[in-house]
């Protein structure tokens, strides 16, 4: 079968010359053939060894398949087999797989090219947690049948609290003992224990089984019952507790550092109590939560338990109970200007759980000792409270005592402040009383004193002790002509007048601008200044803007003060009701009762924006209930229009604000539905924001080709529904997934579920005995009714065909084909038609179309009278 084709040369060939040989292979039959081609060159012989392959086909395909670890979320994890080709023609492959793990492999058979590669999607849904190995049988031509071994783990998105000093699993945190009014932080860690990214965040369970807030637990059974009205008040419970931060990112295996801080605050109550007995325990529950995993406010439209972590989180609130003994009031004795009094002040520590820190501020008049301290819990300390009087009269004052303890900064949450949290207040009353000095006249022998009345007889004594200026005695020029000299006489200046008594007075240094004249002639006084004491033109311009300064500012007090004054009338009078009518003029006022008054209906409280604040559970179901409430929105806007839709659509949400945006159910679960029939289920959309979002659905599943619309801006605090389609043609377990955007960016999935079921018809029986009827007419009387009935979601024709041998049946039935709706049934009557030799039996077969076949066999009962 080979044949060699050359022209050997006559001569020989010289140095770089070549000639050909051809070798031609011409197979006769399908096996491959060796031979030998022996080339002689001069003395030397060559053996070329020739090999003549038929063509085939070497397919090789992977023997395993590893997903890794993958997250039970719903999601459709795809991976690819690689089937290879390295013949020389084209090889059919077939896959096979009859396991337990619903697998979607595609496509299941096919052709390879010669020296090149196929590759087969093996797609598994991520719906419940376990281990996947499973083998596939991969029929390759010319090889085999070949396994390939799946293998994959499925794990819950495990999301646990740990301590941080232990590194153990947190279930409570407990905050111990504090004053109203005072925080204390305590510090987690969340950990992801997972292979995948999750986002979370913190929502505060105000509303769970086993919470309290404000109960005195350690109080009898009365009166925790009477104090149960606290549960029914609008409490807001993110200011008890904060959490920093209480939104974000955890990266596979990764821990992240979170700050809890318990705030203590005394609720108000319906009825008096003594403050000195409240005592406020705190059980609350914290959850954290994967972003848009929520089922507690749409639980019917939940396929799927949401994955979170509970840590309950404990705290007593105490009042500070600081007694005072002789009592809140101390009188002092009275005393004069320059002595002091005392009193003992016993402060008593009533709480037996905490200590006190407590500081005296400053007040005039009055000193303690010590001024601050520290009482430990059932202890007392006797505190020195002074009187010392700096001016004459009676002295009413309050006396602050701040009680010292942490607070919280809500911009920095980490680092706690020393501030006063409470005050308490003493009343002290003292008087100071003027020591009386009798002053005695004597006569002046004849020498004049420094100071001296305006005859010079008498002087004080003991007036050496006197400190001050001497008195000036000052009368304006212009407003007496008494003694005037006559070229005085005519003076306009505003000058003022010395008194002979002042001389002393006059040595000081006085304001350049004012002049002084004698009492009497008013002739311009000399007036010393003394420049080592008088001010200096700089120190008096000086004086004067600083005067100024404190001139204009008291000015703008008070004209701020009549503006607000003014606004206040205004607004006031500024109404349609009051129009500036006084009573007196005849405008009655009208009478109203309380039915006349509209009762104000109570609005959700929106959530605040403050990113410190968590999101609580009541806070959520208000303003689920004010989204679900309004009327289902059917057609909406397939894309943004608008300017605010377009600013609302392309904003980046936060986790707390995705959490606010419902898209379920989770799973969407068709149950058993007819193949070439089309069901429709609801895909469920709440948008709880006070902004539009954009949704948009991604279905690359052909049975789900039907959905629309697959586009929708959706308004704020609205909610619609998309219709998701399902058609089928392949009947078998139906399991994957499709995805959505919010917004363009946040993806999400949803599992859908459906078990494809043939077109089938059942009767209600499969042996029917026809016997004669008492009464009835001959010909008549062998008549009896089978049902058909569908139990599928589509319509079914049927056809019957009687199953006759080599005799004629007897039997017929109406009517003969028809249709059945769905989940319906039709009645057909059977009658056997009775005659000589008639065959007693007979048989039917039910042919559906494109469904199932059923026989139905007839006996007639023949009753023969004597």
């Amino acid at each position: 079968q080979f044949k060699l084709i050359v022209e050997n040369p006559e001569k020989p060939i010289a140095s770089g010359l070549q000639f050909k040989a051809v070798v031609e292979y011409t197979p006769t039959n399908a096996e491959d053939l060796q031979d030998t081609l022996t080339l002689l060159v001069d003395d030397d012989v060559v053996h070329i060894p020739l090999l003549g392959l038929i063509p085939y086909c070497d397919l090789e395909v992977e023997s395993e398949v590893n997903f890794g670890e993958m997250i039970a979320n719903n999601k459709l994890v795809t991976k690819e087999i690689s089937i290879a080709n390295h013949g020389t023609v084209s090889g059919v492959f077939r896959v096979s797989y009859d396991g337990v793990v619903l697998l979607n492999i595609k496509p299941a058979r096919g052709v390879v090219k010669p020296k090149s590669v196929r590759k087969i999607k093996v797609d598994i849904c991520t719906d419940a947690p376990g281990v996947i190995k499973e083998m596939v049988k991969v029929d390759l031509e010319s090889r085999g049948c070949t396994e390939v071994w799946i293998k994959g783990v499925v794990v819950e998105q495990v999301l646990k609290v740990l301590g941080v000093s232990c590194g153990k699993v947190l279930k409570c945190v407990d905050f111990g003992a504090l004053y109203f009014g005072t925080s204390k932080t305590e510090k987690i860690h969340l950990y992801n224990e997972s292979p995948e990214c999750m986002e979370w965040v913190a929502v505060l369970e105000d509303s769970a089984i086993g919470g309290e807030m404000g109960t005195d637990l350690q109080g009898s059974t009365d009166a925790v019952l009477h104090d149960l009205s606290l549960k029914h008040k609008d409490i807001n419970v993110s200011t008890l507790i904060l959490c920093v931060p209480n939104q974000g990112t955890l990266q596979p295996y990764e821990k992240s550092l979170v700050t809890l801080c318990f705030s203590p605050e005394k609720f108000e109550r319906d009825f008096e109590v003594d403050d000195a007995s409240v005592i406020q325990d705190y059980v609350l529950f914290l959850r954290f939560e994967t972003v848009g995993k929520r089922g507690g406010c749409l639980q019917n439209l939940s396929g799927s338990h949401s994955r979170f972590v509970d840590l309950a989180l404990k705290g007593s609130g105490f009042p500070v109970i600081l007694t005072f003994t002789p009592g809140t009031v101390i009188n002092f004795k009275d005393c004069y200007l320059g002595e002091k009094a005392q009193a003992v002040c016993t402060m008593k520590n009533e709480s037996e759980f905490l200590p006190v820190t407590f500081r005296f501020r400053k007040a005039a008049h009055f000193n303690v000792s010590p001024g601050r301290g520290k009482l430990k819990k059932n202890s007392e300390k006797e505190v020195m409270i002074s009187f010392s009087p700096r001016q004459i009269g009676p002295f009413e004052i309050k006396q602050i005592i701040d009680i010292i303890g942490t607070g919280v900064d809500k911009n920095n949450v980490d680092v706690l402040k020393t501030k006063s949290f409470h005050q308490i207040y003493l009343t002290l009353v003292g008087v100071c009383k003027s020591k009386q000095t009798s002053v005695v006249f004597t006569v002046n022998p004849g020498l004049t004193p420094l100071i001296s009345n305006a005859t010079g007889q008498f002087v004080v004594r003991g007036a050496g002790q006197l400190t001050g200026t001497a008195p000036v005695a000052i009368l304006k020029s212009t407003q007496t002509q008494i003694h005037a000299h006559w070229k005085n006489r005519n003076c306009e200046d505003d000058a003022l007048i010395a008194f002979p008594n002042d001389r002393a007075a006059s040595l000081r240094p006085s304001e350049r601008n004012k002049k002084y004249r004698t009492i009497f002639t008013k002739t311009e006084r000399y007036n010393y200044v003394d420049p080592e004491f008088a001010l200096t033109d700089s120190e008096l311009l000086f004086r004067k803007e600083n005067r100024k300064h404190y001139i204009d500012f008291i000015s703008s007090l008070r004209r701020r003060r009549l503006e607000k004054e003014a606004a206040r009338q205004f607004c006031i009078y500024n109404n349609p009701v009051s129009i500036g009518i006084e009573p007196a003029e005849g405008l009655k006022s009208p009478r109203i009762s309380i039915a006349d008054i509209p009762k104000e209906k109570p609005q959700p409280k929106m959530l605040p924006s403050d990113d410190n604040c968590m999101l609580t559970n009541r806070q959520l179901a208000a303003i689920v209930s004010k989204s679900t409430n309004k009327g289902v929105w059917s057609w909406l806007s397939p894309m943004p229009s608008s300017t605010q839709e377009k600013k609302d659509c392309s904003l980046t949400l936060t986790h707390k604000q995705l959490h606010q945006v419902f898209i379920g159910p989770s799973t969407i679960d068709f149950g058993d539905v007819c193949v070439y029939a089309t069901t429709t289920r609801e895909l469920h959309i709440i948008n709880n924001l006070s902004v539009h979002i954009w949704i948009q659905i991604d279905i690359e599943v052909a049975q789900l080709q039907e959905t629309s619309p697959l586009s929708q801006v959706v308004p704020p605090l609205t909610k619609t529904h998309i219709p998701i389609v399902f058609e089928t043609a392949t009947a078998g377990m139906f399991k994957s997934s499709f995805s959505y955007k919010i917004n363009n960016q946040h993806v999400g999935h949803v599992l859908v579920v459906a078990h494809a079921m043939p077109i089938e018809l059942q009767l209600s029986t499969t042996e029917l005995i026809l016997s004669p009827i008492p009464g009835c007419l001959a010909g008549t009387e062998f008549r009896r009714t089978v049902t058909v009935c569908n139990p599928r979601n589509h319509a079914a024709s049927f056809t019957w065909r009687p199953v006759t041998g080599d005799r004629r049946s007897a039997f017929t039935i109406q009517p003969m084909r028809g249709f059945v709706e769905p989940y319906s049934d039709v009645e057909c009557e059977v009658v056997w038609h009775p005659g000589f030799n008639t065959p007693e039996t007979g048989q039917f077969t039910l042919c559906v179309r494109k469904g199932n076949s059923i026989k139905l066999k007839c006996f007639a009962k023949v009753t023969i009278h004597a």
